[in-house]
């Protein structure tokens, strides 16, 4: 320990039971090379004698908490019996006195299977029952549009229909081309074993019209369209703008909602068109190159190979799966808080939501349409 100042913090003891303590016990000085432990050694050597031992504080000349920490840990967190302290100083002491121990929370009981499964139903009931909600409110929102036609936003619907239809022919173009590509070509290498050639137009004309062809389109729409409206949404709810629309008497449902809900179920059918017709066109390019089938040939038996109401269930699939992808984005958008961590997760969870219920209503679809169509 330094040469001590009048200003370095000491403690000594005199006629082996008097404690004195002097110089500044601020944190400053107590940080000085040396100094902290050599106090910790004192107060080690005087724990044992405690109760025999006078405390005089009196020489202290300035003390903050942390100084009166550091004795009040040596006193074993209680005041000695025999304790003298400025009048300045005691507050300190006191608190201290007052706070008591601290100690921490309980840790929180494991979670046991039930309360595991309890916790997962009920965030599932909450979801569903939401989801009800908006779906009566859509529907009491479209009467009122059938009821009230001029008053209809038909601007937002038309400039819907324009972001997530027309916005998005390039990337289901490239993505459909592609599969109709892939499909092709895996198609004709097993049917060229067992000189099945001829039947490639009816594998990728019903897989593609009937499967392919809606379930991609929704999904591609789900992350490019769906992720926006509820990014949409959420910015809305972080800038307050929706409480804005609630004072001016602007109902979410009608001016936000039922448009979304209104321009996907429109656009949707159309983008399967357009994803069927250039995944087939892919397909046909393939088949031209591996099997050398005419573009000529794959027309003409298309029409066979694909009875129509494989082309309206796959029409239908894409109405219904517009109007699924639009709702979860606008449910999973109202529902977010006012701040940024609150808005990434909820458009994560929209998309994948979105996608799955996709999933599972092309799965009731398929049981449902099972006996149409061959």
């Amino acid at each position: 320990m330094p040469n001590p100042d009048s200003t370095t913090p000491v403690l000594d003891i005199s006629d082996g039971s008097l404690v004195a303590a002097r110089g500044n016990w601020q944190v400053h000085a107590l940080t000085q090379p040396g100094v902290i432990q050599a106090i910790q050694a004192k107060l080690r050597n005087f724990a044992s004698q405690s109760d025999k031992l006078r405390w005089d504080l009196s020489a202290i000349g300035t003390l903050d908490h942390i100084g009166a920490q550091l004795l009040w840990n040596a006193w074993g967190k209680q005041r000695p019996q025999q304790l003298t302290v400025a009048p300045q100083h005691r507050d300190f002491f006191q608190r201290l006195a007052d706070a008591g121990d601290l100690e921490l929370p309980p840790k929180p009981p494991r979670r046991r299977l039930f309360n595991a499964i309890y916790d997962i139903g009920s965030e599932i009931f909450g979801h569903m029952s939401g989801f009800v909600t908006l779906l009566g409110q859509l529907m009491l929102d479209f009467m009122r549009m059938l009821q009230q036609p001029h008053r209809a936003p038909w601007k937002e619907i038309s400039a819907n229909i324009y972001h997530v239809g027309y916005q998005a022919l390039g990337i289901t173009a490239l993505v459909g081309f592609l599969i109709g590509v892939v499909l092709s070509f895996l198609s004709a290498q097993q049917l060229h074993t067992f000189g099945g050639d001829i039947y490639l137009v009816n594998i990728l004309g019903m897989s593609i019209i009937r499967e392919l062809g809606p379930l991609l389109a929704a999904i591609l729409v789900a992350g490019r369209s769906g992720s926006a409206i509820t990014a949409q949404l959420g910015v809305m709810r972080v800038t307050e703008e929706l409480d804005a629309m609630l004072v001016m008497g602007l109902p979410h449902g009608f001016r936000l909602i039922l448009p979304r809900v209104l321009a996907l179920l429109v656009a949707m059918p159309l983008l399967v068109i357009w994803t069927d017709a250039i995944a087939l066109l892919g397909g046909m390019v393939a088949a031209q190159l591996q099997l050398g089938l005419s573009p000529a040939y794959f027309l003409q038996q298309l029409p066979n190979a694909v009875p129509l109401p494989n082309y309206l269930i796959g029409l239908g699939k894409g109405a219904v799966f517009g109007g699924l992808i639009a709702m979860v984005a606008c449910y999973f958008g109202l529902r977010i808080e006012p701040n940024t961590e609150s808005l990434g997760h909820g458009t994560t969870t929209s998309v994948v939501s979105a996608i799955t219920i996709v999933i599972v209503a092309d799965a009731i679809f398929a049981i449902i349409f099972s006996g149409v169509g061959f």
